[in-house]
């Protein structure tokens, strides 16, 4: 059975799941439905039981390909994970690279407001979340429900600099394919042209550019935890006398019910100058490493 040979290993909330899905549309190409296996990684801490590391199940989602010339997956903790690299490189030697990244500032800020959607973040206040990675790293502070606990760590998240040096090494500049955010919202055709080019697929393919995955917010806590992680006496329930496509569909329309769409408040200024000058050491070294300068990332 054939097995992926792309990878879009990262970073979270850099336009990955609109890559994701612009790659799905190509005929050349096949994706599988699920985003976010996380089969290698084995480093990270993934509480929720739907992620999983047996191989027969990993395989599975790849069970449909037909004669597309290339296969991948999208996984975005691949790239903060100190052994996914290696570990994917074992697993097909000549696997091609895509990582994706933005603004550190940005990208955390992003991040915390996802993790609050998914129940997997219980503290609200930004500044308080990042205060709280020093208790987290003692197994402190840490949800019920995490994906993954080390996501929680949000300022090691950013250090692109060394997770992007260990994809280059391990694989050669030349199979890693890097994209920033900010390239992609400016020229969307032109990024994915390129990406199709590195992928060795027909470039001349336009699919339906939109803007996948915005900032949303949940209605109602509890009511995003029950349809998210629900008691297993509901579980059980739900098994016994709802057929699977039913549960799902009504999973579906309670979340979109429960879900608002909507911008993030703006950082807190004086907060937001902090981050900037505590990341600047590590855009400088990003900027040297990829040999662009991303100084403006910094300015306050």
């Amino acid at each position: 059975m054939r097995k992926p040979d792309f990878f879009i290993v990262g970073a979270p909330k850099c336009g990955t799941t609109t890559m994701d899905e612009l790659l799905r549309q190509h005929s050349e190409i096949y994706i599988p439905e699920k985003k976010e296996i996380h089969f290698f990684g084995t480093d990270l801490t993934f509480t929720d039981k739907r992620f999983t590391r047996i191989s027969e199940k990993y395989n599975s989602w790849f069970s449909k390909i037909k004669n597309e010339k290339r296969v991948g997956e999208s996984s975005v903790w691949y790239l903060f994970s100190k052994l996914a690299a290696r570990e994917i490189k074992n697993y097909c030697g000549t696997a091609s690279i895509i990582i994706m990244l933005r603004n550190p500032v940005d990208m955390i800020y992003s991040l915390h407001s996802q993790f609050l959607f998914d129940c997997n973040e219980e503290i609200t206040d930004f500044e308080m979340a990042l205060k709280a990675e020093d208790q987290r790293k003692k197994g402190k502070l840490i949800p019920r429900i995490a994906n993954p606990i080390e996501g929680l760590y949000y300022k090691e998240t950013v250090n692109f600099t060394e997770q992007i040096s260990r994809y280059f090494e391990t694989f050669g500049r030349e199979n890693v394919h890097v994209i920033i955010l900010d390239d992609f919202k400016n020229n969307a055709p032109g990024i994915y042209k390129e990406t199709l080019e590195f992928l060795k697929v027909d470039n001349s393919f336009q699919p339906d550019f939109k803007v996948l995955n915005p900032n949303k917010y949940a209605r109602n806590i509890a009511l995003q935890k029950f349809i998210r992680h629900p008691p297993w006496v509901y579980k059980r329930f739900e098994k016994a006398f709802l057929p699977i496509k039913f549960r799902i569909k009504m999973k579906e329309a309670l979340e979109k019910a429960n879900t608002l769409y909507k911008p993030r408040f703006p950082m807190q200024p004086t907060l937001k100058e902090s981050l900037q000058k505590e990341f600047k050491p590590e855009v400088e070294q990003l900027s040297e490493l990829l040999g662009r300068d991303l100084s403006h990332w910094c300015k306050v």
